[in-house]
């Protein structure tokens, strides 16, 4: 018998490094004892684990590291060996990870749908409340994770909360930011925490400024903010009197709106729920590391939609499309060429971010074939909706998401291509492309040369719905 101490609840690379060792040896998931720190032995002995062999050939599936990343934060005692036992079946058939209906398998990514579901609910609702200590305020928050998530989860509220100094109380562990330096510190209780702070009453107000009883649904609100967040959320000591006084509210704000046309309405509630359902999309990895999903937004009757390619970072910690650089210049483009921003909707392609860190800056990737893929649908659903006339993909990759199939630029632009549903397509450079030009005389060639293209898609939108 095999027995694995790790080091901690979230040691994957503990895990990862025992787990090829036994597998390389050919170990029986059934003879391995895994463990979190030191326990007493067996009566007889353990073996110890086999000799590593880091030269030797070992390879799995990237989506089998993926799906292990999230699982072994969960809070399963047994992850460790479900994770073991699926390593071995996928080495002996890799073909398995595409194997839906295999039970193992189908276990494993329930456990780390419900990590990824914790990490979401951390961001959501992890409220900072601040305080002063020797060297100025910090900001502290309690949070009671149902997984293994505080490490896994630190990345994102260091970048969110860059500049601020605060510390995140869990009962098992509590993480501290600086500004500069991440430490760790032992579990603590609620009473640890401050239970309120000066700009409490404020953000109380404007919460309930903001509430919308036409909006509520109450089973979905409990579904996405269970009781057990109430306490540790200021505006949530509103939400009983709120929710008692939705309906006469609504049936107030019914008696003095005017009455909408049906399919406005339609569209509206349609999308809203699209929109609903996209902020929790883990179709695709890309969601584990990304602030939050970047939906579209404009008109809903638009007849012009625009496709990008993913959010930028700046679009990623907004939660909009085109807030930065590249927008900036789409903006300036459009009225240029004498389109109407405001009459047009955008979208992206890809709704995660993708970027590879670099120090404290994060730095776009390009979305490969399959996260293009499982976006798609997203934006299929949004066309749906809007059916507007004209659809213009900028760069190769919305290119690709608007036609199902990779294209170049050059081939394509400059012409209308038939869509699916009577609209028409057309095909132009993303903003950023012209953002990335080094030399400026070939910048502004190539940026009058887009400003050019969407002239021509204006005057063709102009010719189509004045028929």
């Amino acid at each position: 018998m095999h027995r694995v101490a790790l080091t901690a609840p979230d040691d994957m690379d503990g895990w990862r490094s025992a787990a090829r060792r036994l597998a390389m040896a050919g170990v029986d998931p059934a003879d391995v004892v895994w463990q979190v720190g030191d326990a007493p032995g067996d009566l007889f002995g353990d073996a110890p684990l086999p000799p590593d062999t880091k030269n030797s050939a070992f390879s799995v599936p990237r989506s089998f590291v993926s799906l292990a990343e999230s699982a072994i934060l969960h809070s399963d005692p047994s992850r460790f060996a479900f994770l073991y036992a699926l390593l071995c079946r996928v080495r002996a058939r890799p073909g398995m990870m595409e194997d839906s209906a295999d039970p193992m398998l189908v276990r494993v990514q329930a456990l780390a749908k419900s990590v990824r579901r914790d990490i979401h609910k951390m961001r959501a609702f992890v409220r900072f409340r601040e305080m002063e200590d020797a060297d100025g305020p910090r900001f502290v928050a309690w949070f009671e994770p149902d997984h293994h998530i505080v490490r896994a989860n630190a990345g994102f509220f260091m970048r969110r909360f860059a500049t601020m100094h605060w510390s995140i109380l869990t009962p098992d562990i509590s993480i501290h930011w600086d500004g500069t330096t991440l430490r760790e510190g032992p579990g603590a209780s609620r009473a640890d925490a401050p239970q309120g702070d000066p700009v409490e009453a404020l953000w109380k107000g404007y919460y309930a400024a903001i509430f919308n009883p036409a909006r509520l649904k109450t089973g979905a609100m409990l579904s996405e903010m269970p009781k057990k967040y109430w306490r540790n959320l200021p505006e949530a000591a509103l939400i009983p009197d709120l929710i008692a006084g939705a309906q006469q509210r609504e049936a107030a704000m019914i008696a003095t709106a005017p009455t909408p046309p049906r399919r406005a309405t339609n569209s509206a509630t349609a999308w809203d729920a699209l929109r609903a359902e996209a902020m929790t999309c883990t179709r695709c990895p890309l969601h584990q590391h990304a602030t939050q999903t970047v939906f579209g937004e404009g008109p809903l009757a638009a007849p012009l939609m625009f496709i990008g390619e993913q959010p930028g970072d700046q679009e990623d910690l907004a939660g909009r499309p085109f807030v930065g650089p590249a927008g900036q210049l789409f903006d300036a483009a459009l009225a240029q060429a004498g389109v109407d921003r405001t009459q047009a909707y955008v979208t992206n392609a890809v709704k995660h971010f993708k970027y590879e860190q670099r120090g404290k800056r994060r730095i776009h990737q390009t979305p490969v074939a399959g996260e293009v893929q499982a976006c798609r649908w997203w934006l299929d659903q949004e066309r749906g909706i809007l059916r507007p006339r004209i659809i213009v993909a900028l760069g190769a990759t919305a290119a690709r998401a608007m036609l199902g199939k990779a294209v170049t630029i050059s081939a394509t632009r400059g012409a209308a291509i038939p869509l699916e549903g009577g609209a028409e397509g057309w095909v132009t450079v993303h903003p950023s492309y012209l953002l990335r030009l080094p030399d400026e005389s070939r910048r502004a060639e190539e940026q009058a040369r887009f400003v050019a293209d969407l002239a021509m898609i204006g005057d063709r939108l102009r010719a189509l719905t004045a028929d």
